[in-house]
């Protein structure tokens, strides 16, 4: 019988009490599974748009390849910025209300990139990068995904979850290619008689619809509304009591600011290395993910139309990569899976890249492999990550790293620029893109297991008072 969702108890504790969260139904979880994948997808949709209609806009706006890539590179500069300031901003405002603003933002910057006007040269590239540049929310929602599924399958009543819950994420991490799959298939579809501003208009559509749902029929974490009540008593000075509260429920609380925390002696390393990690391996997914209709045309020479049709059945093979990491790091562990998916894909993405592969089916069967073992593994690293940190920096934590794609791609986009204009997009795919992907697997190494996070820092090793 399912158990319904209830409030947690956050009145003053007894001396010595010990306190369980509420739990989430079987209906609340599945619920908030299939908003969370519906939410990335839309999100992605917008954020794949742009780089599957980059080859008609740059026609459009009169640009080289060269400065089509330059565009690309200083909106990552934009989304950055945005990116790296909405991980805060979640830990404050809540999952749910975390998710309304980035996939919300996503549907007015869709709307707002369909009326940005052509001809205008520096202005309209500027209107451009700005507009995109705010694409940094969408973005950011798969680090609200990591961070809000990961707390309802600690709490959910569905066994099967608790006990496999990377398998599961890696169903709502997926949305990734299904986002991009969708962009190829209406390109493919509509872009020759609706134009591509008209894409993005479309693009808004399910966006504003799923914000409306996650306001009816989303539930907040019990984590979050503890770690709430606990921050509401810490800015009253009752600081004793929020570690009493803390302490009953066995969680660990901490007065630092949440971005301060992640750089914490015991949370450091992993920031770090998968800030890395997440910086070489975009050089991919900018190239091979993002780029990748502009990679067939100018490296392989594949038709554009050719190309979407392509990208329709490679990001399907894609969709499969997540659930197979996903299920793979339940069983052998998620850092080794993601250490053997980059190294993978980097091969194959070479051997895509190189003269053997000239036929239709080499192409998609390389390039597609590349894409499984690129982009699966991001199953396993983003709850990877989330069980890395506490609850009152995970937000922080998930978002920030998140954020260092953005790097990535100004890096590797830079990298990548300088390589195309000097010796073609092939070798600056080579090179940049497939040697990135490769190196940030070897980074993947130096990750260390979550394990302070997952013992959430036990009562009995906080002092009564102390701040943890």
């Amino acid at each position: 019988m399912s158990t319904n969702f209830s409030t947690v108890d956050l009145t003053a504790p007894a001396v010595g009490e010990r306190r369980t969260f509420p739990v989430f139904s079987t209906r609340a979880t599945n619920t908030a599974t299939v908003l969370a994948l519906l939410a990335w997808t839309v999100a992605v949709f917008d954020y794949g748009l742009f780089g599957t209609l980059l080859p008609v806009m740059q026609e459009d706006f009169g640009w080289t390849a060269p400065e089509a890539y330059a565009i690309n590179t200083w909106i990552a500069v934009g989304t950055a910025a945005v990116a790296f300031g909405i991980g805060p901003v979640i830990d404050r405002l809540g999952r749910r209300k975390g998710m309304m603003v980035t996939v919300g933002g996503t549907a007015i910057v869709s709307a707002v990139t369909a009326a940005i006007p052509a001809g205008m040269a520096v202005i309209s590239n500027g209107l451009i990068v700005l507009v995109r540049s705010f694409g940094g929310l969408g973005f950011s929602e798969q680090a609200v995904n990591a961070t809000y599924m990961n707390e309802v399958y600690q709490v959910t009543e569905d066994r099967k979850r608790r006990k496999r819950p990377g398998f599961y994420y890696s169903f709502i991490q997926g949305g990734w290619p299904l986002g991009f799959l969708l962009a190829s298939a209406l390109a493919l579809a509509f872009l020759p008689t609706l134009g591509w501003r008209v894409l993005y208009l479309v693009a808004t559509v399910p966006a504003v619809i799923i914000v409306w749902i996650i306001a009816r029929k989303l539930k907040e974490t019990p984590q979050f509304e503890l770690h709430h009540e606990l921050t509401k008593l810490e800015k009253g000075g009752r600081t004793a009591e929020a570690h009493a509260l803390a302490r009953a429920y066995g969680v660990e609380h901490s007065s630092t600011a949440p971005l301060k925390r992640i750089w914490e002696p015991h949370l450091r390393r992993n920031t770090i290395i998968f800030s890395l990690a997440w910086i070489f391996n975009f050089f991919g997914i900018m190239i091979f993910s993002i780029l990748g209709s502009s990679v067939l045309k100018n490296a392989k020479g594949v038709e554009l139309s050719d190309a979407f049709w392509m990208l329709v059945v490679i990001n399907l093979l894609a969709y499969f990569g997540y659930v197979f990491h996903g299920w793979l790091g339940d069983k052998i562990g998620r850092k080794r899976t993601i250490i053997l998916g980059w190294i993978l894909s980097g091969i194959s993405f070479a051997i895509m890249l190189s003269p053997f592969a000239t036929s239709p089916v080499m192409i998609i069967v390389t390039y597609g492999a590349g894409l499984f073992f690129l982009v699966g593994p991001y199953a396993a690293i983003q709850y990877f990550m989330a069980e890395c940190y506490p609850v009152s920096c995970r937000a922080t934590g998930t978002t920030f790293i998140g954020a260092m794609s953005q790097p990535g791609i100004i890096l590797g986009g830079a990298l990548f620029t300088a390589v195309a204009a000097s010796s073609g997009t092939g070798s600056a795919a080579l090179w940049v893109g497939a040697l990135g992907t490769l190196f940030s697997g070897l980074l993947m190494i130096g990750a260390k297991p979550p394990v302070e996070a997952l013992l959430e820092n036990p009562p009995e090793a906080l002092p009564f008072g102390a701040n943890a």
